[in-house]
């Protein structure tokens, strides 16, 4: 029995490429990857299951993808239409459910009404979300937060698993630590060499040698082994966006001075993003050039943002694809979106992790 104070992780795996499968029928029997142009070296969003077992990886070129996965069938990314089943997901989640916390599209923490079984209340969510919409769901369920998306992970593309009281270190301590939130690649290398594999093999570690190896980073990951986390849904709405905006005295022209601009605002918008305790996945920027007339690009990551010097680079290459520099310019602005909450960004790189790990230097 898990109780009045479960918390459900309720996710849809591979969330692009299922939708991808429900457009196109012709798709429904191989392997999906959706992503950009191959051949302007576009990168994959979204996989299905069976790509994914043969090596791609989100992030990765589709060029790469496709050589990893000939079978695969690929499709264009869509967000506006992501984003419309996003909020028929959402609508689902919200049915029944006492708290909703969102991440991202495709994923929310819930509470449940207290006069249902947890088990019960799982079925009745992953039956709504495929009679609504057609989509697969898995659900984990603890009285620990970060306890019930590791279940959902654990629980296979269309799978039910709940963790009881007691049951905890049962199923925490085998799995590999890498699965911890917070546990990035350079985390992760650093607890190997401490000897760590396991999340149970944390707890033969000295306290103070983590602290001295990952600082309070170190501290708080040893926390999450012991099955210590305070977390509840926080049902206050998901921020979409974080921006920042300057004004040129005078008209610029001067593409280095744009550029020495877009450096102050990144750093403006990742101390923010930190102090707020949020990762990015797409970044942008807006021009209001003189005399009137405004612009926009936008590029969208398919991963969280690492740090202040990409958020630079890629800016950088954005302006350089309007018209700064030939045409001169009032207003410079930066926004960083498709937001997640940092603790739930699953270690992919530890930007706020112990000194000397982020990029945001």
């Amino acid at each position: 029995m898990i109780g009045s104070s479960a918390i459900f992780y309720a996710e849809v795996p591979a969330f692009y490429a299922e939708i991808e499968r429900l457009r196109d029928p012709l798709l429904r029997e191989r392997p999906v990857i959706v992503g950009g142009d191959p051949r302007k070296r576009g990168r994959v969003q979204s996989a299905s299951p069976e790509a994914i077992s043969v090596g791609v990886e989100v992030g990765m070129e589709m060029r790469r993808a496709l050589a990893c996965c000939p079978r695969a069938r690929t499709a264009r990314t869509d967000m506006a239409h992501y984003r419309e089943v996003s909020n028929r997901l959402r609508s689902c989640f919200q049915d029944g459910s006492r708290a909703m916390e969102p991440l991202g599209l495709d994923a929310a923490y819930l509470e449940s009404p207290e006069a249902l079984e947890a088990v019960d209340y799982a079925r009745s969510l992953r039956e709504r979300v495929r009679e609504r919409l057609g989509l697969p769901l898995r659900v984990g369920v603890s009285a620990l937060k970060f306890l019930a998306r590791l279940a959902a992970e654990e629980a296979g593309p269309e799978g039910i698993l709940a963790i009881a009281a007691g049951e905890e270190a049962g199923f925490l301590h085998p799995l590999p630590v890498s699965k911890l939130p917070g546990v990035g690649p350079r985390t992760l290398s650093r607890l190997r060499d401490l000897g760590v594999g396991q999340v149970g093999d944390l707890l033969g570690i000295d306290p103070g040698q983590l602290e001295a190896t990952l600082g309070n980073h170190g501290l708080r990951i040893l926390e999450l082994a012991r099955g210590e986390d305070h977390g509840r849904v926080d049902a206050r709405p998901l921020r979409q966006s974080l921006s920042r905006e300057i004004g040129f005295p005078e008209p610029e022209i001067d593409r280095g001075t744009m550029d020495e601009a877009l450096g102050v605002l990144a750093r403006e918008l990742c101390e923010r993003l930190e102090r707020e305790g949020w990762v990015g996945h797409r970044v942008g920027i807006r021009l209001s050039f003189d005399g009137g007339g405004r612009t926009s690009r936008t590029r969208s990551l398919g991963r969280p943002l690492s740090g202040r010097s990409e958020l630079v680079a890629l800016t950088s290459a954005l302006l350089g694809k309007t018209q700064a520099g030939t045409r001169a310019v009032r207003r410079l602005g930066l926004v960083v979106s498709q937001l997640e909450a940092r603790a739930e960004a699953d270690g992919q790189l530890d930007l706020f992790g112990p000194a000397g790990e982020g990029g945001s230097s």
